[in-house]
């Protein structure tokens, strides 16, 4: 069974897409209609703006959504997934490739979220960290014994866990995370602390839009970040893609549940490989590959 995936925030880099606007009269379109909907050109950004642009939370997720679905769109009938997931925001991508929300819906929930989580990252600064060679139940402990808000926030492969929260919350867990032995500690530079109890606010903003927004029963399931199974339920998948922005990304769960339910091969569509090295921590004979026009 044929798996594709669609990476998060952190994967882009300045002239992400151009290839595609260059090469393909359906790509040229979409980002141009892209540029409609969103009231400005973001493919300038894209192609030449800096790198400080794109890690503006309202660049970087509108962006990655876009490389990432119109690559996909480009492969036509080369791309038939049996399953399909997004990391994070990852997972709108996914959503819109699988014929769950239209490319226009996606597109505006996708910046809407940005614009609702950039808005908490700025009414309380807060962070996250990548803690390596840890096993995850011990970082669970450890956050659960802080008196801060500090909570895994990315279970990315096994051995790698992101965890997110105040900036003295996390500042505290990296202590008391590498005296219990983690290899590395490394802060992340992000905006604010995502997948966390302080993105309550832009939860609430969204919660309202994905309610609004038509939702389609997609050509195939969705394992979601949430609960890591395979959802087909539109209503489930709203309600999932709600809780998604407080809740942990579940990605190693996701890779364990699509080989059990047997994925024989993974595809990335986006910029970067880093979820084929994720994968390869969890079994190395699954073959993987990127997405290409």
């Amino acid at each position: 069974m044929k798996a594709y995936v669609f990476p998060g925030q952190g994967a882009q880099f300045v002239g992400m897409g151009k290839d595609l606007y260059d090469n393909s009269e359906m790509a040229k379109e979409l980002f141009e209609k892209a540029n409609e909907i969103l009231g400005f050109r973001i493919t300038d950004l894209m192609f030449s703006g800096t790198d400080e642009d794109l890690r503006q939370t309202k660049v970087t997720q509108p962006a990655l959504f876009l490389h990432s679905v119109i690559l996909a769109k480009t492969l036509d009938d080369n791309f038939k997934p049996d399953m399909v997931a997004g990391q994070s925001l990852g997972e709108f991508s996914s959503l819109v490739t699988n014929g769950a929300l239209s490319f226009e819906d996606g597109l505006v929930l996708v910046y809407k979220r940005a614009m609702a989580m950039q808005k908490a990252c700025e009414a309380e600064p807060s962070t996250m960290a990548a803690i390596i060679g840890l096993e995850d139940e011990k970082v669970e402990e450890i956050c659960n014994n802080i008196d801060e808000i500090v909570v895994p926030a990315n279970y990315n492969c096994p051995g790698q866990l992101v965890v997110s929260g105040s900036i003295k919350g996390v500042e505290l867990a990296c202590d008391k995370l590498k005296e219990a032995g983690a290899k590395r500690v490394l802060p992340l530079k992000v905006g604010g602390a995502f997948h966390s109890p302080l993105m309550e606010p832009a939860r609430i903003e969204l919660a309202e839009a994905i309610e609004s927004t038509n939702f389609n029963k997609p050509v195939c399931p969705v394992y979601q970040n949430v609960n890591a199974k395979a959802v087909s339920e539109p209503e489930e998948i709203k309600q999932n893609l709600v809780a998604q922005l407080t809740s942990p990304v579940r990605w190693t769960q996701i890779m364990k549940n699509m080989l059990a339910d047997g994925m024989t091969s993974y595809t990335e569509v986006g910029p970067g490989n880093v979820l084929q090295g994720l994968l390869k921590k969890v079994d190395r004979k699954i073959p993987t590959e990127s997405a290409s026009i």
